[in-house]
Parts: structure tokens; C-alpha cells; sequence
């Protein structure tokens, strides 16, 4: 049998982390989950074992704005081999002066300790006036990840159209990324599948009763879809409503595998492995 570069990864994955006592031969990744914030800090220990629990192996934190850079690096020093560090600014972040904070930002993607420019995007449910801003930062960011060879992650909250015409704008054979938290249509999931270097990430939303997004995961093939939790946001069910954690990606997987009739352990694989062809690592 040939081994894929990811496949191979992910059997490294596996011896590195036989000699843990809650080694699960199954590893799955939280492409988005920012367990860095002030929620965590009275327990994040105790998340990280149920992490290890549930075969949680691999977690993406996206960053919000300058304020959130120093707890995210503090916790992918914690453990680099498990953290992986993005920088960009969220767009509810975005406000007049956001050009000073996206200065800052680019020189801290100089450092190269970042895998991905994110969580960038527009936000239409928040505060719609900031649109023309959230615009241009969104430009400005696409173009890092267009020089540094890096994948951006997609906020996308009541705004496909706007970021559909942005994307027709700048996307070219460099472009890559994932739209996180998706929720849309089949139809806007095609749109999205069509620029050529995406993916969906699919977090606990697939879980609520008549959110429609199950009708929308069963359409869609799996070597294009990404697990993410937003921890500590959209916990899914029968969490939901509370505190989401990165071990809850195991929900996300198990219902993701039962739309396509497979098994989570399947699921686990191909979307790991579709996370290494994402974010390179």
C-alpha cells in the first residue's frame, strides 16, 4: 500500500504518542479552538486530559487581535508538538486605526512561528457599519498569506455574498484556506469548493436539531472537510449552551461519520490528514 505524506504523518503521530497512558490509536484535530482565553484558566489541565481521552491530538488557535498574542504563544510553548499558533485579526476587531494593529501583526508572521493568517473574515451580525473596513483588513491579510505561502482562516457570520465578492476579487493559485464554522448551503458549499485551494470546517452546529447544516455535511466529500470545536463557543450537543472544549471534537466526528455511514474512526483519519494537506503541519 502507498503511504500519502499525510497518511505517513499521522502514523508518526501514533508512536509518538504510544507511551502516554491515554494514547487512543485514533487521532483526531481541532482545526479551530481557542483555548487560550481567560474560560480555560481555571482548568485547562483537566481539558487537555479529556483531550487526551477522546484521541484529540492536534489543535489550531486561531488569534483575535493584539491582545490575545501573548496567552496563545504562552500556551503553544506549553506544548508545541499539540499547539499550532495563527495571527490575524478577527474583523469584530476591526476599527479605525486597525492599519497600526495590522503592522503589528505582520511583523510578529515575520517571526515564521505562525501556520496559518487568521481568524480574518466579515462579520455582518455584530456591526454592519464596519463593513468598508473589515473589507480592506481582509485584503491586506490575503495578501500576507498570498507572500508568505500560508492558508487564511475565514470568519464568514451572515456574509457569504460579501466574501464571495472579495474572494472573486483575490483569488488566484496561491490563495488556500478554510472557511471556518461553516453553515451554509450546499449550493454556497460548491461556490466555496470551486475556488480550487479550500476547505469547510465543520464544528458543533452539524449537531443542532434543525440547523439544517446535517442535510448540507451528508452532501459534501470528506477529503474537503475540517473538524473544528470554536472552543469556548457553539458547544454542540448535549453540550450546547455551555462551555465548548477541544475534546468535543469527538462529537462533531461521530456525527459527521454518521451523515456519511462510517466510522468515527475513519473520519478521524481522513480529516487529520486533510488538516496536515491544509496547514502543511
Amino acid at each position: 500500500m502507498r503511504l500519502t505524506r499525510a497518511s505517513l504523518q499521522i502514523l508518526l503521530l501514533h508512536s509518538a504518542f504510544q507511551n502516554n497512558a491515554y494514547f487512543c490509536r485514533m487521532v483526531l484535530t481541532d482545526t479551530h479552538s481557542h483555548l487560550y482565553l481567560g474560560q480555560f484558566d481555571e482548568d485547562r489541565q483537566q481539558v487537555m486530559i479529556r483531550c487526551d481521552e477522546h484521541g484529540v491530538k492536534r489543535i489550531f488557535l486561531p488569534n483575535i487581535d493584539l491582545e490575545s498574542v501573548p496567552a496563545m504563544n504562552k500556551l503553544v510553548a506549553s506544548n508545541p508538538d499539540r499547539f499550532f499558533p495563527m495571527m490575524g485579526l478577527h474583523p469584530c476587531s476591526v476599527d479605525a486605526g486597525f492599519e497600526d494593529v495590522l503592522a503589528t501583526m505582520r511583523e510578529e508572521l515575520s517571526t515564521q512561528r505562525y501556520c496559518a493568517v487568521g481568524e480574518i473574515g466579515i462579520d455582518m451580525y455584530w456591526d454592519k457599519t464596519t463593513l468598508p473596513l473589515q473589507q480592506e483588513a481582509f485584503r491586506i491579510q490575503v495578501g500576507w498569506a498570498k507572500e508568505l505561502a500560508l492558508p487564511i482562516v475565514i470568519h464568514a457570520r451572515d456574509s457569504f455574498d460579501e466574501l464571495f465578492d472579495l474572494l472573486d476579487e483575490l483569488n488566484d493559485d496561491r490563495l488556500r484556506g478554510v472557511f471556518h464554522c461553516f453553515t451554509g448551503s450546499v449550493e454556497q458549499a460548491k461556490r466555496v469548493l470551486d475556488y480550487g485551494g479550500f476547505m469547510l470546517g465543520i464544528g458543533g452546529v452539524v449537531t443542532f436539531k434543525n440547523s439544517g447544516l446535517d442535510h448540507v455535511v451528508k452532501e459534501l466529500p470528506l477529503d474537503k472537510l475540517v473538524l473544528e470545536t470554536d472552543a469556548p463557543y457553539l458547544a454542540p450537543h448535549p453540550h450546547r449552551g455551555k462551555r465548548n472544549e477541544s475534546s468535543y471534537v469527538s462529537i462533531v466526528a461521530q456525527k459527521v461519520a454518521d451523515l456519511h455511514e462510517t466510522t468515527l474512526e475513519r473520519i478521524a483519519e481522513i480529516t487529520t490528514a486533510n488538516s496536515f494537506e491544509l496547514f502543511k503541519m
